[in-house]
């Protein structure tokens, strides 16, 4: 926001104007702002951001001229008007009133002050619904601890004034891929509007379906696909042909599947999801984008995980340099939705345990094996039980920290069959990535004292080392069920941590 408001500031200078002679330089009374909340007190939490609002201005008039509502008064009630497009169910408490304001020629704005005030809640409402979202305390206590942006009301109004606008698309504000959900939402309403897709009902004898096969149920698949954008073409025939093995493959891969020629009952399952369903899916994720700052993605280098998509990104320059699965935490020890700094990388790294893993499990394998630890190459250390290095170290031959109070970390495992399954939240809460050590290269790839070669030494020396990031490199670990990728193909996840009902109730309850 500091930003914003820095650009809101040169844009001001750019054409001459300053804060003070911003708007319309028509005065209203202050004192008609306590009885307007007495007659609207539905407003009433708006109350001191629009105060804070005026004292900017000098209590003139904001959305008035002598003339009637200036431009971006327009631009603002069209914007509410549509805010559906923005997969928000909310109508503003005395949009009837707001209606008149513009459907009426209002000639005497000195006896209109709750017109001003009216647009000035309506603007407070509209940034609090598209720009902000659910407020953090809400989140917070739902599990979302990353960061939130912080957005300044009057910094925000500075720059819609400056450009006599709202905008369509702010990147300062949002980042890009609340806008590609945006635009995949109102391509799914359309096809809601024309009836969505039918149930698919598969043979229950039949286990799976594969290449030349041929079925009614084959043909309703077709259809699916046709509508949901994997096939471009529907020939509708009952055969699985050519064209629908392609189409599969990427509805698969869209779904979170391993990709292959075989339709299984879970891929029917998936496609079976009503359209409406996927909507909120959508929703819900937009509603996730409004909590994080774009300028989370205009780091120089950063690195992203998904819980939901079990894959991590590493990007750097704004490009994606790597990527790998990981495996997450189970549904009993959830993964912590967070954000945090990686300073270093240790390799041939101890693995001490978790108390609750010594209570639960190597205590009662003591008792029935008094060589327990060394068969599992443990060992005490100062009242607590860690694995030495090794390749059956449980946490791999290398791991990434970025100190939290969560005790999160990214590791190397031993049990590569892991990655195999499609369904990977399987860990007590840390993250384990398959390729961890490309992963260490990428990282290291500028430091000349870790070279590849020095990288192996050190992960298989079977004595813990560690290498020191220079800079820090931001970590954030999201929770996004739906996803449109580089190519602008939307991607659902499994909801994994059960998490999209609970923000879809507080979304759709009606105030």
């Amino acid at each position: 926001m500091v930003i914003l408001i820095a650009i809101a500031g040169e844009s001001c200078k750019r054409k001459g104007n300053t804060i003070e002679n911003m708007g319309s330089n028509i005065p209203f009374d202050s004192t008609l702002i306590a009885p307007f909340f007495n007659s609207h007190p539905v407003l009433k939490k708006y109350e001191k951001n629009l105060v804070a609002i005026y004292r900017n201005y000098n209590f003139n008039h904001i959305w008035f001229d002598r003339k009637g509502v200036v431009e971006y008064g327009n631009s603002l009630y069209s914007k509410v008007k549509d805010l559906e497009d923005e997969g928000i169910s909310s109508v503003f408490p005395y949009q009837k009133n707001i209606d008149d304001i513009f459907e009426d020629d209002i000639k005497n704005i000195r006896k209109n002050t709750d017109a001003e005030l009216l647009l000035t809640s309506l603007y407070l409402f509209y940034v609090d619904k598209v720009y902000k979202g659910i407020d953090p305390k809400t989140t917070t206590n739902i599990g979302w601890l990353l960061p939130r942006k912080a957005i300044s009301y009057t910094g925000l109004l500075d720059s819609i004034i400056s450009d006599n606008k709202l905008q369509q698309e702010d990147s300062l504000i949002l980042f890009s891929q609340y806008y590609k959900l945006r635009d995949v939402l109102k391509r799914y309403r359309a096809i809601e509007q024309k009836g969505g897709w039918n149930p698919i009902d598969p043979d229950p004898e039949i286990k799976a379906y594969k290449p030349n096969d041929t079925a009614k149920a084959i043909q309703e698949i077709r259809e699916y696909l046709f509508i949901a954008g994997d096939l471009k073409q529907n020939n509708r025939s009952n055969r699985y042909d050519v064209d629908m093995v392609t189409a599969v493959k990427n509805f698969q891969l869209r779904n979170g599947y391993k990709p292959d020629s075989l339709i299984l009952p879970e891929h029917i399952k998936a496609m079976n999801v009503p359209i409406g369903e996927r909507i909120k899916t959508i929703v819900v994720n937009m509603e996730r984008c409004r909590y994080i700052s774009p300028e989370i993605f205009n780091s120089r280098e950063f690195i992203f995980v998904n819980i939901p998509s079990y894959e991590m990104n590493f990007l750097r320059e704004g490009k994606t340099e790597f990527n790998s699965p990981v495996v997450v935490g189970e549904s009993m020890t959830k993964t912590v939705i967070f954000g945090g700094k990686m300073s270093y990388i240790v390799f041939s790294p101890y693995w001490n345990l978790p108390k609750t893993i010594i209570e639960k499990e190597i205590k009662p394998g003591i008792e029935k094996d008094k060589n327990y630890l060394e068969s599992h190459n443990m060992e005490w250390n100062n009242g607590k039980v860690r694995q030495k290095p090794g390749n059956n170290n449980s946490l791999g031959l290398v791991k990434f920290m970025f100190p939290n109070s969560n005790d999160i970390y990214f590791h190397d495992t031993p049990a590569k069959s892991l990655f195999k399954k499609e369904d990977r939240a399987l860990s007590h809460g840390c993250i384990r990535v398959q390729k961890a050590r490309e992963l260490a290269i990428k990282i290291l790839k500028d430091n000349e004292k870790w070279t590849p070669e020095k990288i192996d030494a050190a992960m298989n020396a079977g004595e813990e080392s560690i290498a020191g990031l220079k800079n820090k490199i931001p970590v954030y670990i999201g929770y996004f069920t739906a996803w449109v990728d580089e190519q602008g193909e939307i991607n659902f996840y499994k909801d994994v941590y059960e998490r999209d009902e609970r923000l879809a109730a507080l979304l759709f309850y009606k105030e």
